[in-house]
């Protein structure tokens, strides 16, 4: 027997038992359909008997059809839960937004309410600057209120002038922004001013004589009646009286061109020489802390008080020269403290 022959045969019987597999399959899954076919074609009779025992009503209904009903309650089931939980917790949500937009609210009338105050800070804001700088000769009053009136801090006030589409509080807060951009340069032309004031100050007598306290004027300046012979004579300072050991400090910068000591006179002493032909004289200390040709600052610490020399208890004589002209001292004191004659007590 040749081989190809028994390749044929072997071909054949495979592919017989194969043929032969399909066509059991085929029909266990066609009997598997009759089956099933043969179970939804089978009818149930529903009967509806009411208690009165009138009509019965009944309906006959397939199996195919109550599994299609079923699948359809199923559905309209699932699609009612799925929707009430959709839309409980959309509830929800409307209710977290609806608090949230009422504190909201509340928020933004506060904000109004500020704004309205912060609008009336800024109007005596104007007032203020445009006096102060009227009086310090920096530019002029009425030029100077024409200008804002005209420019950006008129939109602060008016309302036909708000852009469209922009709430009058935002527009608000814009123009008081620029009012006061604006305002810079008015205030830094005051910040320079009064640094060039407060270096002309420095170099004048200004500053209290004595370091932390004011003690009481015992003596001013002008006619007096001298303590020990009892004669009219013209003091040339002040009196300050206060303990022994508390610090004096120079009233400006300088030089000290003069240290001495009068047994019976001004004790120990110093004079101080200022720009502009000012002298400042320290008299009847304890100690000296200086020395004669050293360059001292105002605020420095020179001596402490005493009772040296001819005193009738610890004080500081301080006296004000202008070249050889006597000054009275609380006149140029008066420029940095504003005290206007009066006596200071511990």
């Amino acid at each position: 027997m040749s081989p190809v022959y028994q390749y044929k045969k072997f071909e054949n019987r495979v592919t017989g038992s194969i043929l032969k597999n399909l066509s059991h399959i085929g029909g266990g899954i066609a009997g598997f359909f009759r089956k099933v076919m043969l179970v939804g074609k089978q009818h149930f009779t529903v009967m509806f008997i009411p208690h009165s025992e009138k009509k019965i009503f009944n309906f006959r209904i397939s199996v195919f059809s109550l599994v299609f009903l079923s699948i359809l309650l199923t559905g309209i089931l699932v699609a009612f839960f799925l929707s009430s939980t959709y839309f409980s917790g959309l509830s929800r949500n409307l209710s977290r937004k609806s608090a949230s937009l009422e504190t909201t609210q509340a928020s933004l009338e506060v904000v109004r309410d500020e704004i309205a105050d912060l609008q009336k800070v800024s109007d005596r804001f104007e007032s203020t600057l445009s006096q102060t700088l009227e009086t310090l000769g920096l530019s002029e009053g009425e030029s100077y209120q024409s200008e804002i009136s005209g420019g950006d801090l008129s939109s602060l006030f008016s309302l036909e002038e708000q852009e469209e589409g922009i709430l009058r509080e935002l527009s608000d807060l814009k123009s008081l922004s620029a009012f006061l951009d604006e305002s810079v340069n008015s205030l830094e032309a005051i910040t320079d001013l009064l640094i060039s004031q407060g270096e002309l100050l420095q170099e004048l007598p200004t500053l209290w004589p004595l370091q932390g306290v004011r003690g009481r004027i015992t003596n001013y300046f002008g006619p007096a009646e001298h303590p020990f012979t009892r004669k009219w004579y013209l003091h040339k300072g002040i009196d300050i009286a206060y303990r022994i050991g508390t610090p004096v400090i120079c009233t400006a910068d300088g030089k000290v061109v003069e240290k001495k000591y009068e047994p019976m006179g001004f004790g120990h002493y110093i004079v101080v020489r200022h720009k502009y032909g000012f002298y400042t004289k320290y008299a009847h200390l304890q100690t000296v802390s200086v020395k004669e040709g050293e360059l001292v600052s105002q605020g420095q610490k020179v001596g402490t008080l005493g009772n040296t020399g001819l005193s009738t208890g610890p004080h500081l004589h301080y006296e004000v020269r202008i070249g050889s002209q006597v000054v009275d001292p609380e006149r140029y004191l008066n420029i940095k403290s504003g005290l206007r004659n009066v006596s200071y007590s511990n």
